[in-house]
């Protein structure tokens, strides 16, 4: 392969999100093999976003539902695309099958959206019975079983078209080994449709800060990100008061890029709770904390926030849904609880023992090593998309189901698209 077009979703900004990061992670890689790669999306252009020409690679704006996308593709006549969320696949993807058939098409899930909004729904099904808002924030992390996750799941619209996305495309690269079992097992994907690729992340080239040099708290994530504010919400109303009583001194320092003005009103320094936005670099502001605090109530994927602190050296408090997918069978480089009493416990133990705090720090470490590892991970995806590319008529021909799903279901997002190009055409 030499031609990469990636279609994204929204523009890259590595600073902003652990999507960001992983999308960087990509490009990174295909550019290391040689190959050209362009960076295509109906996104409106972000501040925030990532240069991408210091890569090499060009930034092109394109639009939906216009032909105009057709003719990009027929001249670029790349050797593979990749979609950026399922989304995204289903506006572009049956466009570049028909321009450029014999593109490789793979999607990138980040996380499976389906998943979180069953977490979603199974949190405010919770809390539906509380009399009041404080009331709402006292209710503890989803701990739904695969069985539960899946019946939720298939009475959404989400589900559907998001594992008929995973069908369709050739490849579908997931960072969670827990989503990828809950697809073989719940939903009957097939091993050959799924690729596992969890973050790719650069070691540390410096020794992290030693426990005494450390202070305070940490939490950081995207305030547009649903699970995070949440979090911020559980941690303010339940939490944050727990540790509070037990370490009075405390101080919580609430990071996240892109907060609204409810954030920002919960910025109360006498309670030692500082909302302080956006960090210009998030692995400095975690260096310099002492324990990072991530308890998320609902989500998917891998989270970013929780293997950045494992690279900076710092233990970390969080939910099993915040840890999901990240550790396996190795120890957590912290504590992983699911209810307020246990939370505040463990962060208040993990933030005064240094012989604890170093302990959690090496199986962090280890986690790393052995789980995000770059170049193995990164060696292995060239080795799948390399063979997949040698071999893709046989491997279409034995995705019926896809071949189908394309065959039908997708014809009605064509035909629509096709409609409001035309329209489009004619009131020009």
């Amino acid at each position: 392969m030499h031609k990469i077009l990636v279609i994204g979703y929204v523009w890259p900004e590595p600073r902003s999100s652990a999507a960001g990061s992983r999308m960087m992670e990509l490009l990174e890689l295909f550019r290391a093999q040689g190959w050209q790669v362009a960076f295509a999306s109906a996104a409106a252009l972000s501040e925030h976003r990532a240069d991408l020409t210091t890569l090499g690679i060009p930034e092109i704006q394109v639009a939906l539902n216009c032909d105009s996308f057709d003719q990009l593709v027929a001249e670029m006549q790349p050797d593979m695309v990749l979609f950026d969320r399922f989304f995204t696949e289903e506006q572009f993807a049956w466009r570049v099958e028909r321009v450029c058939p014999k593109a490789l098409r793979v999607l990138d899930t980040c996380d499976l959206h389906s998943l979180r909004e069953a977490r979603q729904l199974l949190l405010k099904s919770a809390q539906q019975a509380c009399a009041s808002e404080a009331e709402k924030q006292h209710v503890g992390a989803i701990t739904a079983d695969a069985e539960q996750l899946f019946s939720t799941m298939a009475e959404l619209d989400t589900a559907k078209r998001e594992v008929a996305a995973i069908f369709r495309s050739d490849l579908t690269l997931m960072i969670s080994t827990f989503e990828t079992q809950l697809l073989q097992q719940a939903f009957a994907v097939p091993v050959a449709l799924i690729h596992d690729c969890a973050l790719m992340l650069i070691p540390s080239a410096s020794e992290p800060a030693p426990f005494a040099e450390r202070a305070h708290f940490i939490s950081i994530g995207n305030f547009r990100h649903a699970p995070n504010w949440d979090s911020v919400l559980w941690l303010k109303h339940a939490l944050w008061p727990l540790v509070r009583q037990r370490l009075p001194h405390a101080q919580l320092h609430v990071y996240g890029a892109y907060p609204p003005p409810k954030a920002t009103t919960l910025h109360n320094p006498k309670q030692g709770f500082h909302v302080l936005g956006w960090a210009d670099d998030a692995h400095q502001v975690m260096s310099q904390a002492r324990v990072c605090l991530a308890p998320l109530r609902f989500g998917a994927g891998i989270k970013g926030k929780l293997a950045d602190a494992m690279a900076c050296g710092t233990p970390s408090i969080t939910t099993a849904i915040g840890s999901e997918g990240m550790h396996g069978d190795m120890p957590w480089g912290g504590a992983v609880v699911d209810c307020a009493s246990a939370f505040a416990d463990a962060a208040a133990a993990l933030y005064e023992d240094e012989n604890r705090w170093l302990q959690a720090q090496a199986q962090g470490t280890a986690i790393l090593q052995q789980r995000f590892d770059r170049q193995r991970l990164g060696s292995e995806l060239i080795s799948r998309l390399t063979q997949l590319s040698q071999n893709l008529d046989a491997h279409r021909r034995d995705n019926f189901i896809g071949s189908m799903l394309r065959h039908h279901t997708l014809k009605s997002t064509q035909y629509m698209s096709q409609w409001i190009a035309a329209k489009n055409r004619t009131e020009n």
